[in-house]
């Protein structure tokens, strides 16, 4: 800091010190577009534990998971009027990645009350049998709709692009900003929903850059942590 009092008397006004500032401050891999929402802080409380809910099918359920009629439209419409960015997860009944992804990363508060806050999140069944109107306005069983998206693994979650608006008739990947699937662990989950929508991806379409400094800031807090508590005891 002392540099930029420095050089504040020698010239440079208090606007461009503080754009200076903002420049150090912000790393490229984490930049994000001016009217996005900031980043959450790297690592949470893992308490109290949120535990899902099994269904009859055979799945499990997150509560808040979006209840909806299944039109694509009308769900894209409603997650935006709540200032929310639209998630799609497919599911099916005996799915060990998505077992875990119930009891061991959603079960952490910090992600699950993220990912809550932040997304619509509905869920679907990759041999079910509930009609789905899609995006152009197609309608078929949530089988269907997982052959016409491609849906190959399970977990598979479908990121939507913020505005759709001029992609009107379109579906699939037109209107997708990424896809994450299989196992995933609680960082890289936490991650990715946390580059999406900070919009991190408007300035670095490079995720594993993203991943990898948010693993780096984990490390540092939970380093800190440990030295405390030697300190301590």
């Amino acid at each position: 800091m002392t540099s930029f009092h420095a050089a504040g008397k020698s010239g440079l006004s208090s606007v461009m010190v503080a754009a200076l500032t903002l420049a150090m401050l912000v790393a490229p891999g984490t930049a994000r577009a001016a009217d996005a929402p900031p980043l959450p802080p790297a690592i949470g409380a893992d308490e109290p534990a949120a535990e899902p809910a099994k269904g009859d099918d055979g799945i499990y359920h997150q509560k808040w998971f979006v209840q909806s009629f299944f039109d694509l439209r009308e769900d894209f419409a409603e997650a935006k009027a709540q200032g929310k960015r639209l998630a799609i997860i497919f599911e099916q009944r005996g799915c060990i990645y998505c077992v875990k992804m119930h009891t061991e990363v959603l079960k952490k508060r910090y992600i699950n009350d993220y990912v809550r806050e932040n997304f619509a999140v509905i869920q679907f069944d990759m041999w079910g049998s509930r009609e789905v109107t899609d995006f152009d306005g197609q309608k078929m069983p949530e089988k269907k709709l997982a052959e016409r998206w491609g849906i190959m693994f399970t977990p598979t979650v479908i990121f939507f692009k913020e505005d759709i608006d001029d992609l009107k008739g379109q579906w699939g990947q037109p209107l997708e900003v990424t896809r994450m699937n299989l196992g995933i662990g609680p960082g890289t989950f936490y991650d990715m929903f946390s580059w999406i929508r900070a919009k991190v991806y408007e300035k670095d379409r490079n995720f594993q850059r993203f991943h990898l400094e948010r693993f780096a800031e984990r490390e540092k807090i939970e380093k800190e942590k440990a030295a405390g508590k030697e300190k301590v005891n």
